[in-house]
């Protein structure tokens, strides 16, 4: 049974700094190609940053220049340093599969809260 668990979100001040990690109990982690996406309410989840089995990373015009996603195989884990945080960026954050390159998703997990205040 596969289970992500992300953490590191919180309540940040508009231009302040958050780091988030999500750890995938999966077998085969390093052969897949992972993105963080995030959901406001009455909103689809969107994909807002991906990186591949290479570490090639793609963003969101919404958090180019200001994100940056980051995997560290060895221990699991999928990473998204978030600079310069804006009030819009206010939502849960989740990690998954990318679903632009990869057939299939993890489960879903319970995601984490990122709220920017100004």
């Amino acid at each position: 049974q596969v289970q992500v668990v992300e953490s590191g979100g919180g309540l940040v001040q508009a231009g302040g700094s958050l780091r988030l990690s999500c750890v995938v109990s999966v077998s085969d982690f390093t052969w897949i190609h992972l993105a963080w996406y995030r959901q406001t309410p009455g909103n689809e989840r969107e994909l807002i940053a991906g990186i591949s089995n290479a570490a090639y990373a793609d963003y969101a015009a919404s958090v180019k220049g200001r994100f940056t996603i980051s995997r560290d195989d060895a221990k699991n884990t999928v990473y998204l340093q978030m600079n310069s945080l804006k009030v819009e960026d206010t939502a849960v954050y989740y990690c998954n599969t990318d679903n632009r390159r990869w057939g299939s998703s993890f489960p879903w997990g319970q995601g984490t809260q990122v709220t920017v205040y100004s």
